[in-house]
């Protein structure tokens, strides 16, 4: 194949909102970190999950069976968050973690890496770019 000689528009698929299927009798609030339970299903993030991403709307399955609906996700992007451990801009580049749903921290232990701080803003708020990890293989 050869390189291009003119323009050539592609369709693009928006890759970074996904539609994941809740656990039964749970809700996840807007803005919560999600993660996987192990068993395909969602939830809000507890510790050691793997991260899907944050919640765009609410989800309420408390009254549903596991996959009942759906959690719309932003996968990845930037966010900020007020991180426990942040102290200077020199936490710039540091990893940022999950300790339950909205719980954000620069220590490891248990927790789960959701993404890192791109940009210091105060000394309890940072912005943190996040990337999923990916849920549909291909």
């Amino acid at each position: 194949m050869t390189t291009l000689a003119k323009n050539a528009p592609r369709d693009f698929v928006l890759g970074d909102t996904q539609d994941l299927p809740v656990i039964a009798s749970d809700i996840i609030y807007e803005g919560a970190a999600v993660g996987e339970n192990g068993s395909g299903y969602f939830r809000p993030l507890v510790a050691g999950d793997p991260f899907a991403g944050f919640a765009q709307s609410q989800a309420d399955n408390s009254a549903g069976a596991a996959g009942a609906i759906n959690v719309r996700v932003k996968s990845c992007g930037r966010i900020v968050l007020s991180v426990t451990g942040v102290t200077a801009v020199t936490d710039e580049g540091s990893t940022v973690y999950a300790a339950d749903d909205n719980d954000f921290t620069l220590t490891s232990t248990n927790n789960t890496a959701i993404g890192k701080v791109v940009r210091y803003i105060s000394s309890t708020n940072v912005e943190v770019y996040f990337e999923a990890a990916s849920f549909r293989s291909l």
